[in-house]
């Protein structure tokens, strides 16, 4: 009996599989075995990514890069389409990462996964800060965690090796050195054209295409970036960086567990959004860039409504710069952005009986 155990967890270390049910067949994919093309984005026909995000104007790019394959991991292991929103301020700053700092150590990121999970977006929404702030999420966000049972590095010196890792362990994360042309990327296959190295930056492989030689990878820019967000990155770009030593650079996650589908309300601001400019209500993109004002904070000149998007909601609650100004039990959930000139902090507040979320946003009024 030893022996077959023993038999038994070899097999699982030397083949990885990914975790996804009892219900599904368990998906080992070897070298051998390789198609020409995969992608999370199609799998059976079935887009398991979420949307893209912005993480600007902050350096978290390490926790939008494991957040985002998290929940695609979470979509396919529920075999469900319901786009779940993973909080990645909350494993950025609860795993030790600081603005000033300029970044979170991505083991620590993944480790703190392990221990003790992240919760949906609700609990720590993302106030698009480029300084450090007092933080903490939402009372009761240890019931409302995602957590994985490993994670470790694939070798990113072996295409092979990637590909292999991808299928059977879902998006990997990456570690990706760049230059200044890549900030003008749009289209097509990316590989270094012109410029000088302009930094350090973490990403999301879910794919690859034999056929154009390159990888379909998922970036936190916003959806003006690249292809919708999106960029495809050559094979031999000379992009992936070990800054964590030999044979790091390229990570998997697995054993994805917890509450994938917590039952909280959700609430997102949409109107005013980061990075635009507001005049009497209509939207524009930002503009007074090198004014003295918190980066990415919308400008706002005039009367406007804020505009939220709730679901599974009861009432909502209206905060500036954190005092109560107003409370609406019935959808659509509406109210009008009152405040004098300057920099304010408007939050909200949705419940549905059982446990609140919130989503905040810093606004720069003019008048």
């Amino acid at each position: 009996m030893k022996k077959a155990v023993t038999f038994f967890i070899l097999i699982l270390l030397i083949l990885p599989v990914i975790h996804i049910g009892a219900e599904k067949v368990d998906q080992i994919v070897k070298k051998s075995d390789l198609p020409s093309y995969f992608s999370w984005k199609d799998i059976d026909g079935i887009d398991y990514t979420t949307p893209i995000r912005d993480q600007s104007p902050a350096p978290t790019c390490e926790t939008y890069g494991l957040c985002a394959s998290l929940e695609t991991l979470m979509q396919y292991q529920l075999g469900e389409l319901y786009e779940p929103d993973l909080s990645e301020c909350h494993l950025y700053f609860y795993a030790g990462g600081t603005i000033a700092q300029g970044y979170v150590n991505i083991m620590d990121a993944a480790n703190y996964l392990i221990d003790y999970g992240v919760p949906d977006e609700g609990c720590f929404p993302d106030p698009h800060r480029n300084f450090d702030y007092p933080f903490e999420s939402l009372e009761g966000w240890e019931n409302r965690t995602v957590k994985i049972t490993e994670w470790g590095w694939v070798n990113l010196e072996d295409v092979d090796s990637i590909k292999t890792a991808l299928i059977n362990h879902g998006p990997l994360i990456s570690c990706i050195r760049f230059w200044q042309d890549f900030y003008y990327y749009k289209k097509g296959v990316y590989s270094h054209k012109w410029g000088d190295r302009a930094g350090g930056h973490v990403v999301t492989i879910v794919g690859y295409d034999d056929s154009k030689e390159c990888w379909i990878v998922k970036n936190s820019w916003g959806t003006k970036w690249g292809e919708d967000g999106w960029f495809k990155m050559a094979y031999d770009a000379d992009m992936f960086a070990d800054w964590y030593g030999p044979g790091t650079g390229v990570m998997y996650i697995d054993g994805v567990y917890g509450n994938l589908k917590p039952d909280v309300p959700k609430i997102s601001i949409e109107k005013p959004s980061i990075k635009h400019t507001y005049i009497f209500g209509h939207e524009f993109r930002i503009f007074f860039k090198k004014l003295n004002i918190q980066a990415a904070a919308p400008r706002i000149i005039g009367r406007m409504d804020l505009e939220i998007e709730v679901k599974n909601t009861n009432i909502v609650e209206f905060y500036i710069d954190g005092e109560l100004v107003d409370t609406d039990d019935a959808a659509p959930f509406e109210w009008k952005l009152k405040t004098p000139r300057g920099l304010h902090t408007i939050e909200t507040f949705a419940y549905n009986g059982v446990n609140i979320s919130k989503d905040i946003v810093d606004v720069y009024v003019y008048i």
